[in-house]
């Protein structure tokens, strides 16, 4: 109104500069999911260019996969330090710098190495998250002959066996990683490229929200 332009959000480009400048910044008041201190640093450090950095920070900052973040960082900036468990797996981790970030990417693992159908291999990514010791001893010594059985080393087979196990307590699903990254690329577009208006809406967003009853917030 202000503007007098009439902004429609699933139609802003996802490769503006403004808005990437702002998050390798830091300056991320304000911004979805990005606001706390320490996901400001990360932000500063990593530098997102792509929105698939985005999906993969909101992702990787949660207490568990946290601690891939520092080889997160240094893949992007560095693409000689880049490793994979397995070149043939290139494909499926690449775009996230070698390292597993979504549980889909057990999905595709599982099914390329081992050949697991793609319903058999969820059924097995839920197994591994609400670690059904029996069902994970049957599937380890599958995937390990199958993937033998593939071509793979046993040694090779292994130790991915260790790093999806470890992997699935924590791994986040890519499409809600992608749709909490979408609310954070478009606050951050909006308060990059309108930031008086942003900043005046989202303060008196706050301080109705203050202002509210208990009973309001959670109608609201």
């Amino acid at each position: 109104k202000y503007k007098k332009q009439e902004i429609q959000l699933d139609q802003i480009p996802l490769d503006d500069s403004k808005t990437f400048e702002l998050l390798s910044s830091g300056d991320t008041t304000g911004v979805f999911q990005l606001e706390s201190a320490g996901m400001r640093r990360v932000a500063k450090t990593l530098k997102p260019n792509k929105f698939s950095d985005i999906t993969a920070l909101v992702a990787l900052y949660r207490p568990g996969p946290m601690d891939l973040i520092p080889q997160f960082i240094e893949g992007k900036h560095n693409p000689d330090t880049i490793t994979y468990p397995d070149p043939t797996l290139k494909p499926f981790l690449e775009e996230t710098y070698g390292i597993m970030v979504y549980q889909e990417q057990i999905l595709e693992i599982v099914h390329h190495m081992a050949k697991y159908p793609l319903g058999e291999a969820d059924m097995l990514r839920r197994a591994i998250g609400k670690k059904k010791k029996k069902l994970l001893d049957e599937n380890k010594s599958r995937f390990i002959e199958q993937s033998v059985a593939n071509g793979y080393k046993k040694a090779t087979a292994e130790k991915i066996w260790g790093f999806i196990e470890a992997f699935a307590n924590y791994g986040f699903n890519k499409a809600h990683a992608a749709s909490y990254a979408m609310i954070a690329y478009e606050t951050a577009w909006l308060k990059a490229n309108y930031p008086i208006e942003y900043m005046a809406a989202l303060m008196s967003i706050e301080s109705n929200s203050h202002s509210m009853s208990r009973d309001e917030k959670i109608a609201f």
